[in-house]
């Protein structure tokens, strides 16, 4: 049974393939626009810093250099239940520099559309694994971000070779522009 993580808990992943789904419901009413929300993996190093350009894993570069971390495809209209994007990683084969892989969800085009997370309702983060199906952890983003365009569900992280995931859920406004600032 799934551990339902609060913001801030930690839990260890004990799967070394698992998938990430990320889920979440949009109110398109409110702005007149449909919504697009991407999910964007960083895989960092000990510096708090992608690896390369090629270690920020999203819609058009779907896989990392080593084959670790893949992105399943944009889907652009969050509609329907269950998982809208997924993300598989294979700890396996990641490279040995990495001590990080954050999990961000970004709104396409959230400017123009004059949209937010506070539109955005039912959003989750949950780590299944690959094998089994069996879900291994779950959060699920109460807070309202009504300004950000951009939210940090979570991260997984390496500590003393074991690795872990951290609810995290934290926005920021500048989208996912402030993300590739924090994070190259």
């Amino acid at each position: 049974m799934a551990i339902n993580l609060q913001k801030g808990q930690r839990e260890a992943i004990d799967a070394p393939k698992f998938v990430i789904g990320l889920g979440w419901d949009t109110n398109s009413s409110s702005t007149g626009s449909a919504f697009d929300l991407d999910a964007s993996v960083f895989i960092l190093g000990e510096n708090k810093k992608m690896l390369s350009d090629e270690h920020f894993v999203f819609y058009n570069n779907l896989t990392s250099p080593d084959g670790a971390v893949e992105h399943t495809g944009d889907n652009l209209t969050g509609a329907g239940d269950g998982d809208d994007e997924q993300i598989k990683v294979d700890l396996s084969k990641i490279d040995s520099r990495a001590t990080e892989i954050c999990i961000v969800v970004t709104i396409h085009e959230a400017e123009a559309r004059r949209q937010n997370f506070g539109q955005v309702r039912n959003s989750f983060i949950r780590i299944f694994d690959a094998a089994t199906n069996a879900d291994i952890l779950k959060y699920e983003l109460e807070e309202d971000f009504s300004i950000e365009t951009a939210v940090e569900f979570g991260r997984i992280y390496k500590r003393n070779n074991e690795w872990k995931f951290e609810a995290v859920g934290a926005g920021m406004k500048g989208g996912l522009k402030d993300y590739l600032t924090k994070y190259n």
